[in-house]
């Protein structure tokens, strides 16, 4: 079984508050990138305006899926939100638990049922989880298992064509924006996981 090097890496720079070593993305398309950790710990003032519209739009109860450690909870949370922290990384979910969000939730989006919600928030592309096109389709079917009569979905996510015409990265025989990851931490690596990119004609067809 693979150790959690997210997790390793989010809580050494929880302990540590700087990165001495770099989070690597290997990449599916060949490149290796690195990840900078603080990105996952960044306060308000930070947050890119995206982000801020797709917060200003919550309303009611809401599930933050793929919390990490917790940024956005903690905003809506004191905003005055009803907000659960939906994780699946057990560190991630300890250190949001000592930065103070309050309702946390351990577990697999898929698995996870018996709520409802006025809002589902999947920033930072979240629904990448769903992997690919047909994965995003169960996620939709899923969330609405999820949401209240009148509840709402609200997530962002990036039309990565660009990385095949600048970088001269031959495009896949799949939709270009189903892509592979595996995360890489003090020489250790984890497991490989799916990630999807919508782009705006795809998301409309669907």
């Amino acid at each position: 079984m693979h150790r959690d090097v997210y997790g390793e890496a989010l809580d050494d720079y929880f302990v540590h508050q700087e990165e001495k070593f770099p989070l690597i993305l290997n990449t599916s398309y060949g490149d290796q990138d690195e990840m900078p950790v603080e990105i996952f710990f960044r306060e308000p003032d930070d947050f890119p305006e995206l982000e801020f519209i797709g917060l200003s739009l919550c309303d009611g109860r809401v599930l933050d899926v793929g919390a990490g450690v917790g940024s956005h909870s903690l905003y809506l949370q004191e905003k005055g939100f009803e907000v659960d922290a939906l994780e699946l990384s057990q560190t991630a979910c300890h250190i949001m638990q000592q930065r103070g969000v309050q309702h946390i939730i351990c577990e697999d989006f898929y698995k996870f049922e018996g709520q409802k919600y006025d809002t589902l928030l999947f920033l930072m592309n979240g629904i990448g989880l769903a992997g690919d096109v047909d994965g995003f389709r169960k996620l939709l079917q899923h969330s609405k298992e999820l949401l209240t009569e009148n509840g709402q979905l609200i997530f962002d996510s990036s039309d990565i064509s660009y990385l095949y015409k600048d970088y001269n990265i031959k495009k896949p025989a799949h939709y270009f924006g189903e892509i592979q990851y595996q995360y890489e931490y003090k020489g250790t690596r984890g497991n490989l996981f799916k990630w999807l990119y919508l782009d705006q004609d795809l998301l409309i067809k669907i």
